[in-house]
């Protein structure tokens, strides 16, 4: 999901300036709009992200660039497997040209020779950087190999099957790795089953497609909302999750209510901050929502994107496309410089957007 920049006006007390002409009032107009444009750039409309597709061991990975904004410069640092490549080992900078698709060669430090995985970051300087990092095998395995099990590719998935309400669920994996145990845990809604209660196992066997049945535990027997996770004990675990609703609603739905027959979303949901009153409320507007959706928004410190932040209000769609709202920005939040909002459905699929904005009283569109 694309994510747009906001920049928040500065408070400042008043004060008297000697007269000065017409003409220098409306210079000194033009050039703070200009300096204001500069400082937000566009943003590219999709999300940079980097696949491996070689490795020579100990010594290069060559990475292809997907979906890369034009006449940026990212710097490439590599780290041990799960920094994601943050604060690594600083190993080239590469501008992207014209952005899009590009492939690169880099050279794998003498600090990381040895390493069994190696995670590689690509990102932008910027206060509010572009990004894309993956992590790759350090062995020659052929091109496409990297960045996975050998003989295995692809991501595990798994869809709930049914439901019975307060007592179990059935979930059916997609592309389970072979010959792997999963820990299967529970948890509140939103929380994707991490640290949850441990209501299982599953031995994958033959790997593919799996169909197992849960305890739902006593703990969240009653809980309108579930979320469910499967995941092994290695240190790069596979891992896939889910969530459902605790009601029984038949087979094949999953405790999830029925789709209303209307025409297919195409679209992809973002949002504008418009507006801050410092520490009090921010507006914000839509663009390209679904029709008929009932988002759930949340605030949380800059950086999270509003994941498990305060919910401080909800927005229904209606009929879509363009919308403007007022959400009040919690106590909690208040003082601080940039805070993160986010606008979400509770679907399993969900629709969202997020953004942030600098906690100072501004209007902006």
């Amino acid at each position: 999901m694309s994510s747009q920049l906001s920049m928040g006006g500065e408070n400042g007390s008043t004060r008297r300036f000697p007269t000065r002409p017409l003409f220098f009032v409306f210079a000194f107009v033009i050039m703070a709009a200009a300096i204001f444009a500069w400082a937000v750039p566009a943003r590219s409309s999709t999300l940079p992200t980097i696949s491996i597709t070689s490795v020579v061991t100990d010594q290069t990975v060559t990475v292809q660039a997907h979906d890369f904004p034009a006449n940026q410069n990212f710097v490439v640092t590599m780290g041990p497997f799960g920094t994601q490549g943050i604060n690594g080992i600083v190993v080239a900078t590469t501008n992207s040209g014209a952005g899009g698709s590009f492939s690169a060669t880099y050279n794998i430090p003498d600090q990381l020779k040895g390493s069994a995985q190696i995670a590689i970051r690509l990102q932008t300087s910027h206060a509010y950087p572009y990004y894309a990092y993956n992590w790759f095998w350090n062995n020659t395995t052929g091109s496409g190999a990297p960045g996975g099990t050998p003989g295995y590719s692809g991501v595990p998935t798994f869809s709930i099957v049914s439901v019975e309400a307060g007592k179990t669920v059935t979930i059916q994996t997609g592309n389970f790795p072979a010959n792997q145990v999963f820990t299967v845990t529970m948890g509140p809604m939103g929380t994707q089953g991490v640290n949850g209660i441990v209501v299982g196992t599953l031995n994958s066997g033959a790997g593919g497609a799996l169909k197992a049945t849960f305890n739902i535990p006593a703990q969240l027997a009653s809980a309108y909302q579930i979320a469910i996770r499967a995941q092994t004990a290695h240190a790069a675990p596979y891992y896939a999750y889910n969530w459902f609703y605790n009601n029984t609603t038949g087979a094949g739905t999953g405790g999830q209510p029925q789709p209303t027959p209307g025409p297919v979303y195409a679209g992809t949901p973002t949002f504008t901050v418009c507006g801050v009153v410092q520490n009090t409320s921010v507006t914000i507007r839509t663009k390209d929502f679904p029709p008929n959706q009932t988002f759930q928004i949340t605030m949380g410190p800059f950086g999270t994107q509003g994941i498990g932040g305060y919910q401080v209000g909800t927005l229904n769609s209606g009929a879509g496309g363009q919308l403007t709202a007022t959400y009040p920005i919690p106590a909690q939040l208040a003082g601080l410089g940039r805070i993160a909002i986010r606008a979400q459905t509770p679907q399993a699929s969900p629709f969202f957007a997020y953004n942030w904005f600098y906690n100072n009283t501004a209007t902006v569109c």
